[in-house]
């Protein structure tokens, strides 16, 4: 088993809202962090990664860097999800096979999972059937990512592993309404009309579909956890266990951020997967599970929001 401590370790993608979280569990470990800002360093150059490898000599990476964004975002722009997640995987994980790389944590997601797979969701139920479409483009670039690592280890024993992290939400999440996923779209649609005194709030879909949502810090935990106590190359999920419908999220939403307006369901807008829970018995039989209350977390959330948005320092909102 791969030791944090002590160890020189690459978080990529550490501006995101996973490499933050990383990056501040980190903190508490005697180790030696390495990041590399976009503007020094393109994760899609598989020439310039390589070459950042061999000058700074990673120990062990949280491969947390990708393109990421809801259903609209997936619809408008799937050249780019698909091609530029391809991108960073085929350079980071070839670099980290090249330069010796004790062990290597590719963050995946819960929509690599077919769109009607049995709940919960098994990892043994990936590949099993279509995918949903409303994100397939990203899915299949993080389903390549998961075999890539397969590969690496079949082909030459790396010690590469693949984590599933069902929806995540929490400090440094993407706020644009363009872009950005369900949970922080509302906490801003939320806070909007709180601000603007809004009688309604309009929500996309029917209110219906099932989600399970995780605090990112949960995850980031949970991923320093993996690298030490999982070798496997079976993919492995990581959830929360706390699901429920968006229309019930929403009114969790509207409850801590202080809108006591109606809701309204556009029920022309797509819903997604009808229901999307992930089965983590694995990662629990290791000893490991999520500590955040959902609750808690959405307040916690909104207050970091509302802080960040007063110093214009929240990202697209």
């Amino acid at each position: 088993m791969a030791r944090l401590i002590g160890k020189r370790i690459f978080v990529a993608g550490h501006n995101g809202m996973v490499g933050r979280a990383i990056v501040r569990r980190l903190g508490g470990v005697d180790c030696t962090i390495l990041t590399a800002p976009r503007d020094q360093l393109d994760l899609t150059d598989k020439a310039a990664v390589d070459g950042w490898f061999a000058t700074n000599r990673p120990e062990i990476v949280f491969l947390a860097a990708a393109k990421v964004g809801g259903i609209h975002a997936n619809n408008s722009l799937p050249v780019d999800f698909l091609r530029d997640n391809l991108h960073i995987e085929l350079a980071v994980i070839e670099a980290a096979h090249r330069h010796g790389v004790e062990k290597l944590i590719f963050l995946g997601s819960s929509c690599i999972y077919p769109k009607l797979a049995a709940q919960p969701i098994v990892e043994e139920a990936l590949l099993s059937g279509p995918l949903e479409e409303t994100n397939i483009w990203y899915a299949i670039a993080k389903i390549a990512g998961i075999k890539l690592c397969q590969a690496y280890r079949r082909q030459y024993g790396c010690n590469f592993i693949a984590a599933q992290p069902t929806n995540l939400y929490g400090p440094d999440d993407n706020f644009d309404l363009a872009t950005s996923h369900v949970l922080p779209a509302l906490i801003r649609k939320a806070v909007d009309a709180r601000d603007s005194g809004a009688d309604t709030l309009t929500i996309w879909g029917s209110g219906t579909p099932l989600r399970e949502f995780m605090h990112v810090d949960d995850l980031a935990d949970a991923l320093c956890f993996l690298a030490e106590n999982y070798d496997d190359e079976a993919p492995i999920n990581v959830g929360s266990g706390q699901e429920v419908s968006i229309a019930e999220l929403a009114t969790i939403i509207c409850r801590q951020a202080g809108f006591a307006g109606q809701l309204a369901f556009d029920a022309t807008k797509p819903d997604g997967t009808p229901r999307k829970r992930i089965d983590s018995t694995k990662l629990t039989a290791l000893g490991w599970q999520a500590q955040t209350p959902l609750e808690t977390g959405i307040a916690d959330t909104i207050g970091w929001y509302e802080r960040m948005r007063a110093e214009g320092a929240v990202r697209g909102g």
